[in-house]
């Protein structure tokens, strides 16, 4: 098994929740975690830059990250979207198992 969990950022619950359910109903990810509140402080465009965000964690595996990756960029507001794919190393099998089969082959 090749499971990933993948961290993603959005702009808010909104964004976030759509993104959510739409990877889940497209089976790119068995699962979505939507935490609600971050407070992020990056660079943007050369201006030191403060912003609340939201943090999301897919579960899927490797071969279908690179669609959900797609997918997500077509769905989200930001034009460089946080979307970073960790490989799981171990794990409850039986939990590990039901990520594989909750994500549809590609």
């Amino acid at each position: 098994m090749n499971i990933r969990f993948v961290y993603m950022t959005a702009s808010g619950l909104e964004e976030a929740t759509k993104i959510g359910r739409e990877l889940v109903a497209a089976r790119l990810a068995a699962c979505v975690n939507i935490l609600p509140q971050m407070s992020s402080v990056y660079v943007w465009e050369g201006k030191v830059e403060e912003a609340s965000e939201v943090v999301m964690i897919a579960k899927t595996t490797a071969e279908r990250v690179p669609e959900l990756t797609e997918r997500v960029k077509a769905l989200h507001s930001y034009s460089c979207p946080c979307i970073v794919s960790l490989a799981v190393e171990e794990g409850y099998p039986p939990f590990l198992e039901w990520i594989a089969a909750g994500v549809r082959p590609g």
